[in-house]
């Protein structure tokens, strides 16, 4: 793989973790039970809320899709916290008082990060809409 291809590949988790860190930063400043005790603290967190979110969300949305339902999608906001309270205890110098701040924090964050997201990123992802297929072949 070419060095230019390799950094074009990077290019967009470094935007992400950027806007995660970001997003973070500002709610520490806005939800005052959030607090970092370094910016080294502040990076690992972003960087290892990216990993929960692609890992261990994803889990919980699985294990707790009948409540999920049940809520009509409400109880994601509880997984939301929950992973944010996750990173407060295994990063040192990351701090959450409660389940409450976290609870408004992640959503703070979430919409933060959208916001960022389309203006750093360009946008949301476009859709691609593909016609059905002839009879006899299969559609995925």
């Amino acid at each position: 793989m070419q060095p230019a291809a390799m950094l074009t590949d990077l290019t967009p988790f470094l935007l992400h973790w950027a806007i995660t860190a970001f997003a973070l930063w500002v709610a520490s400043h806005v939800f005052k039970g959030l607090r970092f005790g370094s910016t080294g603290a502040l990076v690992v967190a972003a960087l290892l809320l990216g990993l929960a979110n692609a890992v261990v969300r994803p889990l919980l949305v699985l294990l707790t899709l009948p409540l999920t339902l049940l809520t009509f999608g409400l109880f994601l906001l509880v997984i939301n916290a929950l992973v944010l309270m996750l990173v407060g205890k295994l990063v040192s110098g990351f701090h959450i008082d409660g389940f409450w701040t976290a609870f408004w924090a992640s959503i703070f964050m979430a919409l933060l990060s959208l916001v960022l997201g389309a203006f750093v990123l360009g946008g949301s992802p476009q859709l691609t809409v593909q016609p059905m297929p002839a009879s006899g072949s299969l559609w995925l």
